[in-house]
């Protein structure tokens, strides 16, 4: 790097944007320690000396000094007290100091209430001496470089530095304000994320809340996906029939309205439910369906021309949480095989026995559509669901036959920690 380079590079690391704002936040530190040091000069100016005041310099500058600190411990306590004093040091921060966001409630406080102390008394401590010598040394400078060389007998402190010396004590003095103005302020914006930022506690607790909102963001997803999905499946296979027969058959036509219309406004009540939930309103608005609604949604398919043939089991000891989540499994299979294997006959098996539910539904493959390995949001769907609920999942070809099988303890237990995979040759549904 070249002289010119070197420069530049040291000028930014002094003067630039970056050093300016955690200067300012030193002079802010400083103005409001400004309150702190005037009670505590006061106070000692009693107690100490209350006939005499410091004429000397030294000794006046060793009264400020403990002055100064004097007014470390009320710092602290007063931001140990005080909840708004962490919310306004968190906002300056956020504002001069590229930190990152913070979220933290305003209940927070009262666990913070050691660091924000060690912060207000780190960030005011170091704010008085900066913003002092803000204030001093630039005139100091400038009478150093243009008056003490051509004074002989110089007033107070100008005659501690020799005539000859002048200029460039004056020059050191204006390298070093920025210099300490510079190490003072990275040490803020290195303490700020562990004083002002989150503790481990609440990371953990906001990563928690941060995974809730995910799940509940996945399940709408699903809910969308399964409710929604399967009505626009039936409308487009009734729709497209009811164009066919339209003057072949006009009753079958009108049938095919009338479920259209049915399946339009199961999906419109659904979705007005789902949409409460993105609300954060009170749910239940409308009922979600579970097994008790199966017979229904069997209509439903064979409404499009695919034969479904439907066997039900006892399902009263089938716990509401289960029957819910089972039905939408048979929806999303019911409307993959509508989908990729319009007009073949299904069968649906629900029955409950060894304690746990049992879901098998069977459909022909289509003789276009060949085996591939992954399976489809439909799938993963079906699987996510069971594994919701502590149960598993399987899906794939079997003698010529797309089949889905779910199995669903009706006591809940624990859900898996790993999702079921696909068997070897699925489909993508």
């Amino acid at each position: 790097m070249t002289l010119r380079g070197e420069v530049r590079r040291t000028a930014r690391a002094l003067i630039g944007r970056a050093a300016l704002r955690r200067w300012a936040l030193l002079i802010l530190g400083g103005a409001m320690m400004t309150p702190f040091c005037f009670v505590t000069n006061i106070a000692l100016g009693f107690v100490l000396e209350p006939t005499a005041p410091a004429t000397s310099l030294l000794r006046s500058l060793v009264f400020q000094i403990v002055a100064y600190l004097a007014a470390l411990p009320l710092v602290a306590a007063t931001a140990a007290t005080l909840p708004s004093v962490r919310q306004l040091e968190s906002a300056i921060v956020r504002t001069l100091l590229p930190v990152g966001p913070w979220g933290e409630r305003p209940d927070d406080w009262t666990a913070s209430r050691g660091r924000t102390a060690a912060w207000a008394v780190l960030h005011l401590g170091l704010g008085a001496p900066v913003s002092g010598a803000t204030l001093a040394v630039p005139p100091a400078v400038v009478v150093l470089l243009t008056v003490r060389p051509f004074l002989d007998s110089p007033p107070g402190w100008l005659g501690a530095v020799p005539a000859w010396l002048g200029p460039a004590a004056g020059l050191l003095l204006a390298v070093l304000l920025p210099t300490a103005a510079r190490a003072a302020g990275l040490v803020l914006e290195r303490s700020a994320p562990a004083l002002l930022g989150p503790s481990a506690a609440e990371k953990l607790a906001e990563a928690e809340r941060h995974s809730a909102r995910l799940a509940e963001r996945n399940r709408l997803a699903r809910e969308l996906h399964d409710s929604v999905g399967h009505a626009l499946g039936v409308v487009t296979l009734q729709a497209a029939a009811a164009g066919r027969i339209l003057d072949r058959d006009p009753e079958y036509a009108r049938r095919a309205l009338a479920a259209i219309e049915e399946a339009a406004r199961s999906a419109a009540d659904e979705l007005d439910h789902v949409l409460g939930l993105l609300r954060e309103e009170s749910p239940g608005r409308t009922p979600q369906p579970d097994l008790r609604d199966i017979h229904r949604l069997a209509d439903t398919a064979r409404a499009t021309g695919s034969p479904v043939a439907l066997t039900v089991g006892d399902l009263d000891t089938t716990p509401a949480v289960v029957s819910r989540e089972a039905y939408r499994i048979v929806q999303e299979a019911l409307t993959n095989a509508l989908r990729h294997a319009a007009g073949a006959p299904v069968d649906v098996t629900v029955e409950a026995a060894a304690g746990e539910l049992r879901l098998r539904i069977s459909n022909p493959l289509p003789a276009a559509r060949r085996p591939t390995r992954r399976g489809g949001r439909g799938t993963r769907g079906i699987a996510e669901r069971a594994q919701l609920v502590g149960g598993h999942a399987e899906f794939g070809p079997i003698d010529g036959h797309w089949q889905v099988t779910a199995r669903l303890p009706i006591t809940l237990a624990r859900p898996f920690t790993e999702p079921p995979t696909a068997p070897e040759g699925t489909c993508e549904r």
